[in-house]
């Protein structure tokens, strides 16, 4: 096989394969064989026809045209390996000589991945100063108010409700969501719904409705999955999560500032019982010895995700200046293919926490699919723009990771997922159904290889 390569524009190149007469004549025989393997001729076993009758069954153009599919499936693959071609793209093929007792000479144009003229990484990671993390004494009690609201005792309440119990409620209005109706529980007082909402559920007993209206703000802003919360408290998913920032819920113009009437209905109302914070508290709660055990752990496990949140805003503004600083050409078909892949995200989102359909999700942000798919276009290409620098960095250093460390991750993996082995069936060659496992293995792989090169990014960083 003989490859000459030709660099086109917009990262595309051109490789025109020629295989030798000897060469394509055994791809000629295979796809007689092939062909022949149903013939069914008159004294002749199936399978078993001469090749000169199948020749003059089939027709030689359609053994050629069986011998031309063979022979770029085998050889086209074999020249971009051998070239260390990284191709993103399925080929544009074109014959360019095609006679029996010839050469077989055709072309293949494809797009690969960018030549990258990445900006100075060291020098920028540098003048990142990552900040000093500290954990306040109001903190770590926040966090043993929560424990010691998470371990209550709860008990139905017969009476009216009050501020402090915990309560069930089912609530829907004809202005929000069609009438959706929507559950929800938490403890009266400390809903954090929408102002006047909870105020108007004092005194309420298990089983009773009631209908009362109330004034949105003018900034109003819904949260996605847990009724109508006011803005302050609005919790979103991570953007590279599939939730975007141009997504994101703005205030709504049909209802903010307006009355809009609701119909409650107060489900079950418990009494809280909250247990006495001290040295047994904290026994009951794992291998503590007393209070200041607990204080101690709370006060190291809120250090480590201020750590955690510290590295990742590091890590954001490290890759941003870099991306910002880099030339090269973002691939179309790489930003298509994220657009995507945001939007079928998304419509897990939709289904999994808001419970709609994807065509109601629509009709409700008053956008059509194509739209949605055409707003996600700045945020998918910086994504790629980042992750193809990332690449490049880890080429740069030479960062890369051993089959152990992958087949420990993956391990993590089926550890932490749905995904079940076969009795005696090694992990690493096959999973359960529908888990392609070499692509697990290059998916791991390449996060693996991300988070060493932001590792590496992170130590140049000013302390």
């Amino acid at each position: 096989m003989k490859v000459s390569i030709q660099k086109l524009p917009e990262s595309k190149i051109q490789l025109e394969i020629e295989l030798p007469t000897e060469e394509f004549n055994k791809f000629i025989e295979k796809a007689t064989q092939d062909l022949g393997k149903d013939l069914e001729i008159e004294g002749f076993r199936k399978g078993k026809v001469p090749k000169e009758i199948v020749e003059k069954e089939i027709g030689l153009a359609k053994i050629l045209e069986e011998a031309v599919q063979l022979a770029i499936k085998e050889n086209y693959p074999q020249a971009i390996l051998e070239n260390k071609i990284e191709v993103i793209s399925q080929p544009e093929v074109e014959i360019l000589k095609l006679a029996p007792g010839n050469p077989f000479i055709f072309r293949a144009k494809t797009q690969v991945l960018p030549e990258i003229k990445l900006a100075d990484y060291k020098k920028i990671a540098f003048r990142i100063k990552k900040n000093e993390v500290l954990v306040e004494d109001k903190e770590v009690e926040n966090a043993l108010s929560w424990l010691q609201k998470s371990r209550a005792k709860f008990t139905l309440k017969s009476g009216p409700c009050q501020k402090g119990d915990w309560v069930e409620i089912e609530y829907f209005s004809k202005e929000i969501e069609n009438e959706r109706k929507i559950n929800d529980a938490f403890i009266l007082g400390e809903g954090h719904l929408i102002s006047g909402f909870e105020e108007n559920l004092l005194g309420m007993e298990s089983g009773q409705e009631k209908e009362f209206p109330l004034i949105f703000p003018d900034n109003y802003l819904p949260e996605r999955s847990e009724g109508w919360r006011r803005a302050n408290t609005l919790r979103l998913p991570k953007r590279s999560e599939g939730w975007r920032r141009a997504d994101a819920p703005r205030p709504q113009k049909d209802i903010a500032g307006k009355k809009v009437n609701f119909k409650a209905k107060m489900k079950s109302v418990q009494k809280m019982e909250l247990p006495e914070i001290n040295d047994q508290f904290a026994k009951g709660l794992g291998k503590l010895e007393n209070l200041d055990g607990l204080k101690k752990s709370l006060k190291e496990g809120l250090n480590l995700e201020k750590e955690m949140e510290e590295s990742q805003r590091v890590r954001e503004e490290i890759l941003r200046e870099i991306s910002q600083n880099s030339e090269f050409q973002v691939p179309e078909i790489l930003v298509i293919k994220e657009q995507e892949r945001m939007l079928e995200f998304l419509k897990e989102e939709v289904s999994q926490k808001l419970g709609i359909s994807f065509n109601d999700y629509l009709a409700k942000i008053k956008k059509s699919e194509k739209e949605l798919l055409d707003s996600f276009l700045p945020e998918a290409r910086e994504k790629v723009k980042n992750l193809l620098v990332l690449r490049e960095i880890s080429k740069k250093e030479k960062i890369d990771v051993s089959d152990e460390e992958i087949k420990e991750e993956i391990n993590k993996i089926l550890k932490n997922t749905d995904i079940k082995k076969a009795e005696g069936i090694d992990p690493h060659t096959k999973f359960g159904v529908g888990v392609d496992p070499e692509k697990l293995k290059d998916y791991t792989k390449e996060v693996l290889i991300n988070e060493k090169t932001f590792k590496f990014l992170e130590s140049l960083t000013q302390k």
